[in-house]
C-alpha cells in the first residue's frame, strides 16, 4: 500500500507542480522587470513554493484517502436511518465541527472590527451548519437549487442595506473563505453518500450544489452579527516584510511557524477524526483494510496541510503585500488592473479544494464535463474578479456595485443552463476563493490600497467575495455553450438520420420498380 501510496503521490506533486510554476513565474518576472524584490524576500518566497508543492500533493492524495471516502460513508449512513430528525441533527453537527475546523475561520475572525472571535467563529459554524441541512433536505426532497439560491440571496441583499459598511465586505469575505481546503471535499463526500439513497437519474447531478449553499449561511451570521453589535474604525495588522540575511535565518523564519500550524491543523483535523470515529463505533462497522487507508489519508492530509499553510503563510503572504505596496505606487498603477488578472488566472490552479471539485465533476459526469474546461473557466472568472477588484480598490468604488449586478446576472443565468452547471458554478465560487486568495491576494490588495491611500477595511476587503463570485458567471457561459452545442449536435443527429430513411426508402421504391 505504502508503494502505491508514494507512486501516487509523485503523480500528485506533479500536479502541483504545474499549477504552482505559472505563479511563480509571474513573480520571477514582475521582479526582474518592473518591482525588484528584495533577494531575502524572493528567497522566503522560492521556499514557500518548494513546501506549497509539497503540501498541495499530499494533501490531495491524503483528501483522496481520507476525507472523501469518510464523507460518503456519514452521508450514506446516515440516510439510511430514514429518521428526518437524525439526518438533521446530524448534517448541522457535521456542518457545525468542519466549519470550526476550517483554518481560514480564525483569519476572518480577526478581521471583523469590535466582534469577539469565538462569536464570529461559532455563528459562522451554526450559519454553515443549518445550510448544511437545508442543502441535505434539498437531496432528499428534490427541491431546485435555484430557487432557494435566489430567495437566501435576495435576503442577503435586502439585510445588506441594514448593516454598518464596515462589516459588508468582511461578511461577503466570509462565505468564501469558510468553504476551504477541510470543508469542500468532507461536505461534496457526504452529498455524494446522502444521493446515494436516491434511484433516479438525478440524484449525482443533485449532489451538487452543497458548497453553494453553505457559502450563504456565513454571509447571513455576519451580517446579523453586524446590526447587533456596533461598528468601529476597522483596523488591520500590517503584514510585517521579514528581514533573511542568511541561509539559518531562512529556516528558522519559516520553522518558527511550523508549531503553530501544526497546532492549528491538529485542532481542525481532530473533531473530524473524532466525530468518524464514533461512526466507525455506534454505525460503520468498516472493515480493518478501509480504516487503515483512511487513517493513512488523515495523516497525509495533516502533513500536506501543515506544508501548505506554513509556504503559504510565510512565503507568499509577504510577497503578496510587497507586491501589492509596489505596483500601488507607481505613478501608473493602473498596471495594477492587468498584471492582476494575468495573477488571478493562474493562482486560482494552486488551490486545493480546485482539485477536488474537478476529480468530483469528472467522476460524477463520467466525464461528460472535461476538467480542462471547467478549469479554464474558473480561471476566466477569477482573472475578472481580480481586476474588479484592484479597479475597486484605485476608484474607490463600493463592493455593492460589483455584487448586486453580479450575482443578478447569475441568478439570471441559472434559468437558461442546465441546472448540474447552476450547481457546480455556485460549489465554485467557494473552492476558488481558498488559502492562496487569503494569503496572496488579499496581501497584495490591502499592499495596493496603502499604497494608494483607499481605505483598507472598505476596500482592499472584499477580493475573496469578488473571487467568489464571478466563477458563478462564467461556469454557467460553459453550460449555456455545451447546452447549444448538444441541441446542435441532436439536430444533426435527426437530420442524419432522416437522410438515411431517405435513402432506404429511396431503395426499397427502385427495388419495386425493377
Amino acid at each position: 500500500m505504502f508503494k502505491t501510496n508514494r507512486t501516487i503521490l509523485l503523480v500528485k506533486v506533479r500536479e502541483s507542480i504545474a499549477s504552482v510554476l505559472p505563479i511563480t513565474l509571474i513573480v520571477f518576472l514582475l521582479c526582474f522587470t518592473i518591482i525588484p524584490i528584495p533577494t531575502d524576500l524572493l528567497m522566503t518566497f522560492v521556499f514557500g513554493v518548494i513546501l506549497l508543492i509539497i503540501g498541495m500533493g499530499m494533501f490531495t492524495l491524503g483528501a483522496d484517502l481520507s476525507m472523501t471516502p469518510a464523507g460518503e460513508h456519514i452521508g450514506s449512513a446516515v440516510t439510511k436511518s430514514r429518521k428526518l430528525w437524525f439526518i438533521i441533527l446530524m448534517c448541522f453537527l457535521v456542518g457545525a465541527i468542519v466549519t470550526i475546523s476550517e483554518p481560514d475561520l480564525q483569519v476572518l475572525a480577526e478581521q471583523v472590527p469590535n466582534i469577539p472571535n469565538e462569536v464570529i467563529v461559532f455563528s459562522v459554524a451554526g450559519g454553515v451548519g443549518l445550510f448544511l441541512v437545508i442543502a441535505m433536505l434539498r437531496i432528499l426532497f428534490k427541491w431546485k437549487l435555484s430557487y432557494l439560491l435566489i430567495f437566501f440571496y435576495a435576503a442577503v441583499f435586502v439585510l445588506a442595506q441594514f448593516i454598518p459598511k464596515e462589516f459588508l465586505a468582511v461578511a461577503f469575505d466570509s462565505g468564501g473563505v469558510t468553504t476551504g481546503p477541510m470543508t469542500v471535499p468532507f461536505i461534496m463526500a457526504l452529498g455524494v453518500g446522502i444521493a446515494s439513497i436516491r434511484s433516479d437519474s438525478n440524484a449525482e447531478n443533485d449532489s451538487f450544489g452543497l458548497v453553494a449553499l453553505c457559502s450563504v449561511g456565513p454571509i447571513l451570521a455576519v451580517m446579523l452579527l453586524g446590526m447587533v453589535f456596533q461598528a468601529g474604525g476597522g483596523t488591520y495588522t500590517p503584514v510585517e516584510i521579514p528581514t533573511v540575511e542568511t541561509s539559518r535565518d531562512l529556516w528558522r523564519l519559516f520553522s518558527s511557524g511550523i508549531p503553530a500550524y501544526i497546532a492549528e491543523v491538529a485542532k481542525a483535523l481532530l473533531p473530524i477524526i473524532a466525530f468518524f470515529a464514533l461512526f466507525q463505533i455506534f454505525n460503520l462497522k468498516l472493515k480493518k483494510e478501509n480504516i487503515y487507508r483512511i487513517s493513512v489519508g488523515f495523516l497525509y492530509t495533516f502533513l500536506g496541510l501543515v506544508l501548505f499553510l506554513c509556504g503559504a503563510n510565510v512565503g507568499f503572504m509577504t510577497v503578496g503585500n510587497y507586491i501589492g505596496r509596489q505596483l500601488g505606487a507607481l505613478t501608473y498603477n493602473w498596471i495594477v488592473i492587468p498584471v492582476g488578472m494575468i495573477i488571478g488566472y493562474f493562482i486560482v490552479e494552486a488551490e486545493p479544494a480546485v482539485h477536488v471539485l474537478n476529480k468530483q465533476v469528472y467522476e460524477m459526469t463520467s466525464g461528460s464535463i472535461p476538467p480542462k474546461a471547467l478549469s479554464r473557466s474558473l480561471s476566466i472568472g477569477v482573472a475578472f474578479s481580480v481586476g474588479l477588484s484592484m479597479l475597486r480598490i484605485i476608484a474607490g468604488l463600493p463592493i455593492m456595485h460589483f455584487l448586486v449586478p453580479g450575482y443578478l446576472a447569475a441568478i439570471l443565468l441559472s434559468f437558461f443552463v442546465p441546472p448540474i452547471f447552476t450547481a457546480i458554478a455556485f460549489d465554485s465560487g467557494g473552492v476558488a476563493s481558498g488559502p492562496m486568495t487569503a494569503t496572496f491576494l488579499l496581501p497584495m490588495s490591502i499592499g495596493v490600497c496603502t499604497a494608494s491611500g483607499g481605505d483598507v477595511v472598505s476596500n482592499a476587503f472584499g477580493v475573496v467575495a469578488m473571487v467568489a463570485m464571478t466563477p458563478l458567471i462564467t461556469i454557467q457561459l460553459l453550460g449555456l455553450v455545451y447546452k447549444l452545442k448538444s441541441r446542435r449536435s441532436q439536430t444533426e443527429t435527426v437530420k442524419e438520420e432522416i437522410l438515411v430513411d431517405n435513402e432506404i426508402f429511396e431503395m426499397e421504391e427502385n427495388d419495386e420498380q425493377l
